[in-house]
């Protein structure tokens, strides 16, 4: 029997967008003070430091509720993507080696998909702005997508199915500590 060199690689990588293909944590972070000062509240970066990786819903409504303030929140959300999207206009920037790993691994033969907890709105203005076309993944997943956000591992899971692997085919790269949860299947977790 012959020994196969490519035995046990990973067919498919699951890449996560915050942290991995760019920095927007700033951005955001920024847009939400923004968002929060307009309504009268004056929030600290640390504030959502807990909440990095766990989707919007997580990241503005937690500082919400640490200091016990009321918040519609689809609209916070809607008007801190509103300062978002218009802050990293020639601002953000893929981070170094993401599109000349992205092309390797199409080189490769990899299946490739992005699982962010991020809203869909997000994830598209973040990729536009780096250059990223959807058509370079076979699949793009969103925090709209799942109900569990993160730590759970329902969006790497969906990623997988969505590219037609089992999730032990895979290798997800992620670098929040939310996002490192369990991932039943998936052996390969790599942190930046």
């Amino acid at each position: 029997m012959k020994n196969n060199p490519a035995k046990g690689l990973p067919r498919g990588v699951i890449l996560d967008m915050d942290g991995v293909l760019v920095d927007s944590e700033p951005f955001i972070c920024r847009a939400a003070r923004m968002m929060f000062a307009e309504l009268g509240l004056t929030v600290q970066h640390a504030d959502f430091v807990p909440f990095i990786g766990t989707g919007e819903d997580r990241f503005i409504g937690g500082p919400a509720e640490k200091y016990h303030f009321a918040l519609d929140l689809p609209k916070a959300k809607k008007r801190t993507y509103d300062i978002y999207l218009e802050i990293i206009k020639g601002n953000l920037k893929a981070l170094p080696g993401v599109h000349e790993f992205i092309e390797r691994c199409r080189s490769m033969g990899k299946k490739l998909a992005v699982a962010s907890s991020a809203d869909l709105r997000k994830v598209r203005g973040n990729m536009a702005e780096i250059g990223l076309a959807f058509g370079k993944f076979e699949a793009v997943i969103s925090g709209e997508d799942v109900v569990r956000k993160k730590p759970n591992p329902d969006i790497f899971l969906l990623a997988a199915r969505r590219i037609g692997l089992n999730p032990q085919d895979c290798l997800v790269v992620e670098d929040a500590v939310s996002g490192g949860g369990s991932v039943p299947g998936i052996d390969d977790l790599v942190r930046s």
